[in-house]
C-alpha cells in the first residue's frame, strides 16, 4: 500500500512540474503574442519592410519669350547613391569602398565608413550629385546592398538673367529668395511612397497588406511675366549706364501699365544662381525693386500733380508767385533750381522740378494757405490709400517690404511733414510700389497690382492667370489724361531729342538725398527716372535707380539715358506704330 501511495505521489508531483512547465509556456507565449506583439511586429517589419521615397519632381520656370513661354529654370538627373547597411556583406565592403571612392569621390560623404557600419539601419547617403555616367559605372559593379535615387537639380540656361527675381534652390531642395521661396510649396511637389515586404535576400514580395504604392505627384511649372529679351536688354543698359557713371548699384524695373504685368526687373550687382555659394555678399540675393526703401524725391511729384488735378484744385496752366521759397510753420522750403521766379504756371513748376509748385499745391488741397489737416487727409488718401505708397503690393517674390507714409495726425510738425511729402521727402517706399502708384495715373486711372507670376504650364499649354484690377477710379479718366499730357511734357522740355520721333514718352527725374549719421547728405544721392512710353496709349512703364556710397548721383544726369536707351529699343521690339 505504502508503494501504491508514494507512485501516486509521483504522478501527481510530475503532473504538477508539466502543469507548471506549461503555464510558464503560456504565460510566456501570451507575453510575446499578446504583450509584446506591437514590438515584434514592428521589429519584424524593421527587417523585412523595405521603403523607397519617390521624389517629386521640382516644377520649371518659365518666363516669356514675346508671346511663347520659354525655359529659364530647367530640371538635370542627378543621383543620389545609398546603402543598406543590413544587406551589405562583410565580404564586400572592401570592394564597395574602393569602387565608390574612385568613381565619385568628391560627391561621397566624409564618413562612409562609418555609415556603412551602421548596420541597424536601412538607409544611408553616402553620396549626392552623381552624375548619370557617374552612376552607371557603379551600377556595372554589382555592389550588393549599395542602389541609387533619382533627384534633380536646377539648371539655368540664361546664366544669371533675373537672378534676383529668381532666386535658388538650396542643398536641401527648398527654394530660397525671389520666386523659388514664394512658389517653393507650388514648385516641390509632393513625394510618393513604394512600400513592399521583401524576402531575406531583399527580394519583394509582390503580395502583402503592407505593400504601398503611392506616385509622387510633381511640382507646377510657373511661367512668369518676366519677358527674356527685356530682362536681357535691361541689364545691358543698367550695366553699361552703371559702367558710365561709376555708380556702385542700380536697379530698373519695367512695367505693362494696362495690367501691372513687371516684363523686367535688374538689380546690379548680381550673381548666377547656379553658384550661390560663391557669393560673398549676401545682399546681392536681395531684389533692392521690392526690398529696399528710399526717399524717392522729385519722382513723386508727378503723384502731387495728380492729386491736384483729380481734387481739381489745379489745372496744367494754374499760376501761382514763385520766389524760390515757401514758408510752412517754422520751416522755410527753397528750390534745389533757382531763378525761375515770378508769376509761373504748375506745368513748369513741374518741368523744373520746383518744391515751391508741390507745396503750393498741397496747400490748396486743404485752405489754400496752409498744408493744414484737410490737406493732409486728402494726401494720405490718395498716397497712401489709392497709389499704395508704403503698402506691401504682394508682388510674388520674397523679401518685399512696405515702408513708410507718417499718418496725418494734428502734430506739430506734421504740416512740414507732409509738405516735403509733396516732393518726395519725408516717406520710405520702394520701386515697385512707385512703378505701380505712376502707372495708375498715366493708363486711366486704374490701379493694377504689380505681379511676377503669369500661369502655369499644362502640359505643352500655357494656363494664362486673368489679371484684374485692384483699384478703379483711384484718380479720373480727365485727370490722368491731364497728369500724362503734363508728364509728356516735363520730358520734352529737356530730353525728347533723344528720343524715336513719332511716339509719345513722357518721365520725371528724381534726385534724393539720403541720411547718413543722421543728416540729410548732398554728398550722397540717389538718382532715379520714372517715365513711360507707348502709340496710341502707353505701352510700358521703366523706373531706374542709382546710387552709391558717397555719390552724388543725379536723375537727369546718371538715371535719365538709362530710360532713355531702355525706351527706345521698346518700342522696336514692341514694335509700336508712330503717330501722325
Amino acid at each position: 500500500m505504502n508503494l501504491e501511495l508514494q507512485k501516486g505521489s509521483r504522478s501527481k508531483f510530475l503532473a504538477i512540474i508539466v502543469l507548471g512547465l506549461m503555464a510558464i509556456f503560456v504565460v510566456r507565449l501570451f507575453y510575446l503574442q499578446v504583450i509584446q506583439h506591437d514590438y515584434y511586429v514592428a521589429k519584424a517589419n524593421s527587417e523585412q519592410i523595405r521603403r523607397d521615397t519617390i521624389p517629386a519632381k521640382r516644377g520649371e520656370i518659365f518666363a516669356m519669350d514675346g508671346t511663347a513661354p520659354f525655359k529659364l529654370v530647367m530640371n538635370e538627373a542627378v543621383y543620389t547613391l545609398y546603402a543598406d547597411p543590413k544587406t551589405v556583406k562583410e565580404k564586400d565592403l572592401g570592394k564597395i569602398k574602393e569602387v565608390i571612392r574612385l568613381v565619385a569621390g568628391g560627391n561621397l560623404r566624409s564618413n562612409i565608413d562609418d555609415l556603412l557600419g551602421r548596420t541597424e539601419t536601412r538607409y544611408q547617403i553616402l553620396g549626392t550629385k552623381l552624375s548619370r555616367k557617374q552612376a552607371e559605372l557603379i551600377k556595372k559593379e554589382n555592389l550588393g546592398g549599395i542602389g541609387f535615387q533619382e533627384t534633380t537639380q536646377r539648371v539655368y540656361p540664361e546664366g544669371g538673367l533675373a537672378a534676383q527675381t529668381l532666386g535658388f534652390v538650396n542643398a536641401e531642395s527648398k527654394g530660397q529668395y525671389g520666386v523659388e521661396a514664394n512658389f517653393d510649396e507650388q514648385l516641390k511637389g509632393t513625394d510618393g511612397l513604394l512600400q513592399s515586404v521583401a524576402d531575406v535576400s531583399d527580394v519583394p514580395l509582390t503580395i502583402g497588406n503592407n505593400n504601398i504604392n503611392k506616385p509622387a505627384v510633381n511640382g507646377d511649372d510657373v511661367v512668369l511675366t518676366i519677358d527674356r529679351n527685356v530682362q536681357s536688354y535691361a541689364e545691358k543698359a543698367l550695366a553699361a549706364g552703371l559702367e558710365r557713371t561709376k555708380a556702385e548699384k542700380g536697379s530698373v524695373m519695367i512695367m505693362d501699365p494696362n495690367t501691372g504685368k513687371v516684363m523686367a526687373m535688374a538689380n546690379l550687382p548680381t550673381y548666377k544662381p547656379a553658384e550661390f555659394t560663391k557669393v560673398q555678399d549676401g545682399d546681392a540675393f536681395n531684389n533692392a525693386a521690392v526690398s529696399s526703401p528710399y526717399e524717392p524725391g522729385s519722382v513723386i511729384k508727378t503723384l502731387t500733380v495728380a492729386t491736384g488735378l483729380d481734387r481739381n484744385v489745379i489745372q496744367p496752366d494754374s499760376t501761382y508767385n514763385n520766389t524760390d521759397k515757401i514758408k510752412v510753420g517754422d520751416r522755410v522750403i527753397e528750390n534745389l533750381s533757382k531763378g525761375r521766379t515770378g508769376n509761373i504756371t504748375i506745368q513748369k513748376a513741374l518741368n523744373d522740378s520746383l518744391n515751391t509748385g508741390m507745396v503750393t499745391i498741397a496747400q490748396r488741397l486743404g485752405d489754400g494757405n496752409s498744408v493744414n489737416q484737410a490737406s493732409r487727409d486728402i494726401m494720405y488718401n490718395y498716397f497712401h490709400e489709392r497709389f499704395g505708397l508704403g503698402k506691401r503690393t504682394g508682388i510674388e517674390v520674397t523679401g518685399e517690404v512696405g515702408g513708410t507714409v507718417v499718418k496725418p495726425d494734428n502734430s506739430s510738425g506734421a504740416a512740414v511733414s507732409y509738405a516735403t511729402m509733396s516732393f518726395g521727402q519725408g516717406m520710405n517706399v520702394t520701386m515697385v510700389q512707385v512703378c505701380a502708384a505712376f502707372a495708375s495715373i498715366i493708363n486711366g486711372g486704374t490701379y493694377y497690382s504689380p505681379t511676377v507670376y503669369g500661369g502655369v504650364m499644362n502640359g505643352d499649354s500655357f494656363k494664362q492667370r486673368a489679371v484684374a484690377p485692384a483699384r478703379s477710379n483711384v484718380i479720373s479718366a480727365d485727370a490722368s489724361l491731364k497728369a500724362r499730357s503734363m508728364i509728356r511734357e516735363a520730358r520734352q522740355v529737356y530730353y525728347s531729342k533723344s528720343d524715336k520721333a513719332g511716339y509719345e514718352v513722357g518721365g520725371k527725374t528724381g534726385t534724393s538725398q539720403t541720411i547718413v549719421n543722421g543728416q540729410y547728405s548732398n554728398d550722397q544721392t540717389i538718382g532715379s527716372y520714372i517715365g513711360y512710353g507707348g502709340d496710341s496709349k502707353p505701352k510700358y512703364v521703366i523706373m531706374v535707380q542709382v546710387s552709391g556710397k558717397n555719390m552724388n548721383m543725379q536723375g537727369g544726369r546718371d538715371a535719365m539715358p538709362i530710360f532713355t536707351d531702355i525706351s527706345n529699343w521698346m518700342i522696336d521690339y514692341l514694335k509700336l506704330q508712330p503717330q501722325q
